[in-house]
């Protein structure tokens, strides 16, 4: 009885796995994991400290169902809530501060952290707008502490020459840092080769995605995937445009930068899977039509302005000079037309 039930078990048609990604598939969450919001409860956190949790991968998420926010394994609770020092050692992993408390930790002037964080010697990990719409970035305590540590001789004295001179001509990496730290984030956070180039495109402006990615259907798709670095609740319309411009890469060092990181991952994302989801496997071929190039709507022309994809066939309005030939003159000229050679795929 024992052989033939294992044999029956392990002639299921669906293993686990499979079963998990058609539950996905379907739109059903699975029993064992958590919405974020249940998760955040659970663990004692507001919804802001949970997001910086995920984030710098103090809480592990997976993908929920299509179109439907990530979701936490129940185990993974569980392994953060059974360590011996939950939850007051989660909450001191999450600490962050601005620069007065970061200052008043690592025992230096506020002008003195400010040149430090300029010159990049740590990297903000969250950021938000104050009442006056001054930009506020965040930086971890831990990270201070560790750097602290590490350069103590950059607490006190001159700071190195080549330091001073970059920072009197303007230098500036706090929100390059930034947007490196959340692209590298969200790198990882991805599941496919695509999310992840999508990911490294997520700080690109359109110009400087159009020379990094020709193909027109290539950058539809990441745009389709490109997740967002920042989430904005509730803000004005001039904090919303200040914060979608943090967003973007500035300078051209920063864009060269991450254009090399985005050509390399799509090199990748191409040898794995040449046809993103939703890109037909040859690129402008029509449904049903082979070799026969599919009409694009519009396309934006340098200028900003529309112009008609070049592959799009004209509309042309009948006239009584060139409606519809006889039959007879049709066959005709095809009678007198010398077959093509072509080559047709072998069945």
């Amino acid at each position: 009885m024992r052989e033939k039930s294992d044999v029956r078990r392990s002639a299921t048609p669906f293993p686990p796995a499979a079963g998990e990604a058609r539950k996905r598939a379907a739109g059903r969450p699975l029993a064992g994991e958590v919405a974020v919001s249940t998760a955040a409860k659970e663990l004692g956190l507001r919804l802001g400290e949970f997001e910086l949790a995920v984030q710098i991968e103090e809480v592990r998420t997976v993908p929920g169902p299509p179109g439907r926010p990530r979701r936490v394994p129940r185990e993974e609770l569980e392994r953060i809530k059974g360590a011996a020092d939950f939850p007051s050692g989660l909450r001191e992993r999450l600490r962050v501060m601005g620069a007065h408390e970061a200052s008043e930790l690592l025992d230096i002037s506020a002008s003195r952290f400010a040149r430090l964080a300029r010159a990049g010697c740590f990297r903000p990990v969250a950021l938000y707008v104050n009442r006056y719409r001054v930009l506020v970035w965040l930086y971890r305590a831990d990270e201070l502490r560790e750097f602290a540590e590490n350069n103590p001789s950059l607490l006190a004295g001159r700071l190195p020459a080549g330091m001073r001179a970059a920072l009197a001509a303007g230098t500036d990496h706090r929100a390059p840092g930034w947007r490196a730290r959340r692209v590298a984030q969200l790198s990882r956070q991805a599941e496919t080769a695509w999310e992840r180039a999508a990911a490294k495109s997520s700080v690109l402006g359109e110009e400087a995605l159009v020379e990094a990615v020709p193909d027109p259907r290539e950058r539809s798709e990441l745009a389709r995937l490109r997740p967002a670095l920042l989430k904005v609740r509730s803000e004005s319309v001039a904090t919303q445009a200040m914060l979608e411009k943090l967003c973007l890469a500035e300078g051209e060092s920063e864009v060269r930068w991450h254009r090399l990181m985005l050509e390399a991952e799509l090199e990748s994302a191409r040898a794995i899977a040449p046809s993103p989801a939703g890109i037909p496997a040859s690129h402008g071929a029509l449904a049903g039509v082979p070799g026969r190039a599919e009409p694009t709507a519009f396309l934006p022309g340098p200028s900003g302005d529309q112009r008609p994809d070049p592959v799009t066939p004209r509309p042309l309005t009948p006239t009584p000079e060139t409606s519809v030939p006889a039959p007879r003159k049709r066959w005709a000229l095809l009678r007198r037309r010398k077959p093509k050679p072509s080559v047709r795929p072998a069945h």
